[in-house]
């Protein structure tokens, strides 16, 4: 594409990220994003609502295995770096499902 449209790689990876950014942010506010050419995207809130209930039950087992005191060094740091990355996507899920509440 880069050759093609004679512009420089990086402007063309920015434009790209600036849409990807986007269209994220607007997942934020709205239940559903239309990307023009590429699909439409729907919040599906009972989806969401189990992927959230999943998320718990394997949060609650890797702070089980972090209690196990024969667990090595390396196991419990790539634990500790999964129920951080777990905890950001349940605040996520936590708040576009009770935005989901009250709108209903």
């Amino acid at each position: 594409m880069s050759t093609k449209l004679i512009l420089p790689e990086v402007v063309i990876s920015q434009v790209v990220k600036h849409q990807f950014d986007s269209a994220h942010d607007a997942t934020k506010t709205n239940d559903s994003i239309e990307i023009s050419g590429f699909g439409k995207f729907l919040f599906n809130q009972k989806k969401a609502q189990q992927r959230l209930e999943s998320l718990e039950k394997i949060k609650k087992a890797y702070e089980r295995m972090l209690k196990d005191e024969d667990i090595s060094l390396k196991r419990s740091n790539f634990i500790k770096s999964k129920l951080s990355n777990m905890n950001i996507s349940m605040n996520s899920l936590k708040s576009k499902i009770e935005k989901a509440n009250e709108d209903s």
